[in-house]
């Protein structure tokens, strides 16, 4: 996100032709379940404790304040949540992935992320004693790389995208660099050294219509990503000079099934390409339909991108409320 300079912010708001804006996220409580990952749950909304009146340490959705103070008309309602932080549309910080390999070549492997920030040390994991998140609210505390560092940064810059739905349609299947060149090569697009790329695969599209009720069949059955295992796309993500990638799938890569670890290896090239070996931030589960749809039938593919992360210390992910404005 340094390519994300002064200027290229300035080339994000010369895209603005028309005034109108895409709202780029799904409803937080999407996709509904825990099919997508068991580890990640669904948002719990409640109404906060009252700390006076007759109501004191009850909850209440409504409150009026004349229960306090008579003669008040005000009422009052206040919510609290417990929110995984990276269930729906979110940004992945380069705290979310690192890897375990010999980085001090004493023949023994150690957990080290982006730039050499030590687990342990610099990203402190929860408590295996105690990692019942839910009650204790105890998690990862990341002293270095936390998703604040985004937010500070200011997600906001020169979007591109990139249809893989028109040539695929819902159809699984792993991208390769030929492929991929040869759909920007046909659409005319361009991207330039620290553009916000973003990739519609009417994945997103697919969550809302199942209405929360997403099956595991469909979950990991349907719509393209990018194939992490081939060498030149992570090439190509590297010499483009992107700024981050963005889908509205669930992990921008497609994971395959039935992998071979008889070698050590990572399970998702794409991230550990990105977020660990290369600081590029990947965001997920974008909705990016109507963008798209609009950007085509206007032979477009450039915006002006604002898609800020939460600004919480330590946090290794957040959502975003992300907008495009053409």
């Amino acid at each position: 996100m340094n390519y994300v300079t002064r200027e290229k912010v300035l080339q994000g708001i010369a895209e603005v032709k028309e005034g109108r804006t895409f709202c780029l996220s799904l409803p937080l409580d999407y996709p509904g379940g825990q099919v997508l990952n068991p580890r990640r749950a669904p948002p719990r909304l409640a109404a906060t404790l009252r700390d006076s009146g007759p109501l004191k340490g009850g909850q209440n959705f409504c409150y009026a304040l004349e229960n306090d103070t008579p003669g008040a008309t005000d009422v009052v309602c206040d919510d609290v949540v417990l929110l995984t932080l990276q269930y729906s549309t979110q940004w992945d910080s380069f705290a979310h992935i690192g890897s375990r390999f010999d980085a001090d070549g004493d023949g023994k492997r150690e957990t080290v992320f982006y730039n050499g920030f030590r687990a342990g040390q610099d990203v402190v994991p929860a408590s295996r004693k105690n990692s019942d998140a839910w009650d204790r609210f105890e998690g990862t505390q990341a002293k270095a790389l936390g998703i604040e560092n985004l937010a500070e940064h200011g997600a906001q810059g020169r979007g591109v995208l990139i249809d893989l739905h028109h040539y695929f349609q819902r159809k699984r299947h792993p991208v390769r660099a030929d492929e991929l060149l040869e759909i920007l090569k046909k659409d005319g697009v361009q991207v330039q050294k620290g553009d916000m790329v973003c990739l519609y695969t009417g994945f997103a599209e697919v969550l809302l219509e199942s209405k929360k009720q997403l099956d595991a069949k469909t979950a990991h059955g349907v719509c393209s990503g990018l194939d992490g295992r081939d060498p030149k796309l992570l090439e190509w993500v590297s010499d483009s000079g992107l700024a981050c990638l963005i889908a509205d799938n669930y992990a921008v890569e497609l994971i395959p099934t039935g992998m071979d670890f008889s070698t050590p290896h990572a399970a998702m090239p794409l991230h550990e390409h990105c977020l660990f070996k290369n600081g590029i931030h990947l965001g997920e589960m974008f909705y990016l339909t109507e963008l798209a749809r609009w950007l085509r039938g206007h032979q477009r593919s450039r915006f002006l991108l604002t898609a800020p992360p939460l600004r919480l210390p330590g946090a290794v992910g957040s959502p975003s409320t992300a907008i495009a404005t053409v």
